[in-house]
Formats: structure tokens, C-alpha cells, sequence
């Protein structure tokens, strides 16, 4: 090689730079956006995951073996996921990556409570974009039987805490949405060390699918499940819905994105500490 020939330049972000580019980008939501924008960016990311769902279940209707049916279902989720990585758009389980990674990286005084409102306005938003995208989606189209019977189905996986019961039920749910978004936050980290468009979505397919694979809960997926089946008749019912998946699972969701993406990557990686 020539001595003065210039190296290629490195194919991804390095995985201890990655966490100031997070930062930046979470500023640049957490102190610009107003109130109204932060909804309108979650409903967005609410309805861009339903779309996500629905595509999981329209991929995968049909197919008789098991592993191929998950890995479709996985290829068809990670599409809406992929949506709210290029937009832009608010989700719930992603700022529980995001904003933890900030504070623990950026100095803002003001980021605790400007961070906490822009979670709790990501889930408020994730919830009306799901409920509403499934509504329209119910009005607009009509699928085969076997579409709503896997529906149905993936639905009562959701649910099969609430038949576990009580504490040990939660307990349950809640660790296996710390794993799920686990593995969506590390979709999330590895989307930011792309540089280019299939550098973004590869990881992300990977991840999401072995989230899905996996049946590991995540409080804005479920929502998007959910919201596809209540319109119909059919499901738990939203209240059901709440108490035993979409709210102890979003708590694991938090506890996940904290404890086991954000706070051991801070701790092995970063310089400040």
C-alpha cells in the first residue's frame, strides 16, 4: 500500500462512541420538542409498530413450521420497528434505552424531569397510535380466517400470565419484558452504529426477531397486538389487557433498557465514569 493512500473509513461507530451520538440525538428530542410534537411522534411510533404487527402476522399466516412461521413473524415486526429508527418517530421502549444512556452520559440538570415527561408522553402516544391505527385497520380490511385465528393466537401467549395469577404472575411478566426490551434496545444500539441504510436494518431484524422468537414482552408490541383484536370482538378485554401484560411488562421494559443495556455499556465503555 502506497504511504500516502488513506485508510477506508471505519464501516460502523464504534461501540464506546455510539453513546454520545445516543445523547445527542435525546438532547435534540428532549429539550426542542414541545409537548404536542412528542405526542405526535409517539402516536406515530404507536402506529408504525401496529403496522409492524400486522405484517408479522400476514407474513407468517399459513405457514405450518414452527421455525420458519417465528422467523417470518419476526421479519414482518422488525419492519415497523425499522420505520421508527428512520423517522424519527417516539417509542416507549426505545427511550427506555435512550434517555438512561443521556443521563447517565450528559451533564443537563433539567434532563431527569424533561426525560420523565417525554417517557410518559412516548407511552400515552404509543398506546392512542395503536389503538387508533388497529380501529382503522379493523373498518379497512377484512383477512382470512386463519389471519385472525394466528392473531388470536399470539394473543393468548401475551396473556398466559394472567392464568399464572398473582404475584408470581407479574413477577414473570415483568422479567421477561426487562428481556424483551433487552433485546430492542440492543436493536436500538446496534441501529446507531450503522452507517448506512442495511447496516441499520440488519441488526434490528436480528434482534427483533429473536424478541419475537422468543415471546419476550414489550409493552408497545402488545398494545399493537391488542389493538388489532378488541375492535373485533375479540381478546381480553383493554382492562385484562392492562393488569396482566401491557403495564407490568412496560415496567420490565424500563427496568431491561436501565439495568441491562444502559447501565452495563455505560460502565464498561464509557470515559466518565
Amino acid at each position: 500500500m502506497p504511504h500516502n493512500s488513506v485508510p477506508p473509513a471505519a464501516q460502523f461507530i464504534a461501540s464506546r462512541d455510539v453513546a454520545q451520538e445516543i445523547c445527542k440525538e435525546a438532547c435534540e428530542h428532549i429539550h426542542t420538542l414541545s409537548a404536542a410534537r412528542i405526542l405526535v411522534l409517539a402516536m406515530l411510533g404507536g402506529a408504525f409498530i401496529t403496522m409492524g404487527a400486522l405484517f408479522s402476522i400476514l407474513l407468517s399466516t399459513g405457514v405450518e413450521a414452527h421455525g420458519i412461521q417465528l422467523l417470518l413473524q419476526g421479519l414482518g415486526f422488525s419492519v415497523g420497528f425499522f420505520l421508527v429508527i428512520l423517522t424519527g418517530a417516539a417509542l416507549f421502549t426505545e427511550a427506555n434505552v435512550i434517555l438512561p444512556v443521556s443521563a447517565l452520559n450528559c451533564s443537563r440538570s433539567d434532563m431527569l424531569r424533561r426525560g420523565l415527561k417525554f417517557w410518559i408522553l412516548a407511552w400515552i402516544g404509543n398506546l392512542l397510535g395503536a389503538v387508533l391505527t388497529g380501529w382503522v385497520i379493523s373498518i379497512a380490511q377484512v383477512y382470512s380466517p386463519e389471519h385472525y385465528a394466528l392473531l388470536n393466537s399470539v394473543i393468548a401467549k401475551k396473556m398466559h400470565y394472567q392464568q399464572v395469577g398473582g404475584v408470581e404472575g407479574w413477577f414473570s411478566l415483568m422479567l421477561s419484558g426487562m428481556l424483551g426490551n433487552w433485546m430492542v434496545g440492543m436493536a436500538a444500539f446496534l441501529a446507531v452504529m450503522g452507517r448506512t441504510i442495511i447496516d441499520k436494518f440488519v441488526p434490528i431484524f436480528l434482534a427483533v426477531s429473536l424478541f419475537v422468537a422468543g415471546n419476550f414482552q414489550h409493552s408497545p408490541a402488545n398494545m399493537a397486538y391488542f389493538s388489532m383484536s378488541m375492535p373485533l370482538g375479540d381478546g381480553p378485554g383493554w382492562w385484562d389487557a392492562m393488569l396482566w401484560n401491557i403495564i407490568p411488562a412496560g415496567i420490565g421494559n424500563i427496568l431491561g433498557g436501565s439495568l441491562l443495556v444502559a447501565l452495563p455499556l455505560w460502565y464498561a465503555l464509557s470515559s466518565k465514569r
